[in-house]
């Protein structure tokens, strides 16, 4: 790509939170720089949900119609490229790229979402976003009443049992080693006929995505159709803690109401500012980021 390398804001992450973003700031005139290298976290997942006017769709079916829409925009630039460093510049920010190439800013948007840090569970990430899920408002539906584990243990384990039970009466806790869960908690599960098993785990059996078992270290299985991994994460992108952005308690880049981090000019938005993680809302984000942003540009030119 070869355009003049100053723009008004460079969106580091071209799927929905960084795509709606842009469609705002394009509106509103702005020379906006998509940064992003094609690999969003949900490439697996077969169909999106809990998002009105497009539920049921696949993922790359609505970011092809998101592109294509923000294409339309000619203050709107795109580069298939990844964000190696950002460093501050006499008039804002300076981006450089893995070819070497660099652009300037003045405000910068980070879209970068976060990875999930599966467990060394052989399979699992086959079935990642396809039968092993981590939101059962985005898919619970579509697995009612299913035959449906949980990977997980103590009392974060025992709080999203208590989630997931809205959904199946079939629950079975995988807790993958010895159970942390009180008595009283034990009891609860019980009471509720939600089973626990403590088996290590060696792999899932799955056909192309689709578990069909838990095969243990001991020789057993156990046959299910669907599993909630509750897994920790890290952020995708370190440049925004490299940078000095300030961190929430539970990993989240800390934003403010404009979605503004703790370093002027430089912003967050989607599944790396925070726990709502679904298409809705990072759209949501990047629509209110990009008109704040705009505004900002706007009054301050005036």
């Amino acid at each position: 790509m070869k355009v003049n390398n100053s723009f008004d804001v460079i969106i580091i992450g071209g799927s929905y939170a960084g795509l709606a973003a842009a469609m705002s700031l394009g509106r509103a005139l702005k020379k906006t720089l998509i940064i992003d290298n094609g690999n969003p976290c949900n490439r697996q997942t077969p169909e999106s949900h809990n998002f009105l006017t497009n539920d049921g769709k696949s993922p790359s079916e609505i970011s092809a119609l998101a592109n294509r829409q923000v294409s339309n925009y000619d203050t709107v630039h795109f580069l298939n490229e990844t964000a190696i460093d950002v460093v501050k510049s006499m008039n804002g920010f300076n981006v450089r790229v893995t070819d070497g190439e660099s652009f300037e800013t003045t405000n910068l948007i980070f879209a970068t979402g976060i990875k999930d840090m599966l467990p060394p569970i052989k399979g699992i990430s086959e079935c990642w976003g396809i039968s092993v899920l981590h939101c059962p408002y985005c898919h619970g539906y579509e697995i009612r009443n299913a035959k449906t584990g949980i990977l997980g243990n103590g009392n974060t384990g025992f709080e999203f049992v208590k989630l997931i039970s809205n959904w199946t009466n079939d629950l079975t806790v995988f807790t993958n080693g010895d159970s942390s869960f009180t008595f009283d908690q034990k009891e609860k599960l019980q009471k509720h006929q939600i089973k626990i098993l403590e088996n290590k785990i060696d792999r899932l059996e799955h056909d192309n995505g689709h578990v069909k078992n838990i095969l243990f270290e001991d020789g057993t299985k156990y046959q299910i159709e669907a599993i909630y991994a509750p897994s920790p994460f890290e952020q995708h992108c370190k440049i925004p803690a490299i940078m000095g952005c300030e961190m929430t308690d539970d990993g989240y880049i800390k934003i403010d109401h404009t979605f503004e981090t703790t370093i002027k000019g430089v912003f967050a938005i989607g599944d790396n500012a925070t726990k709502i993680r679904t298409v809705a809302n990072a759209v949501a984000m990047g629509t209110q980021a990009g008109m704040a942003i705009s505004k900002k540009m706007i009054l301050e030119d005036f």
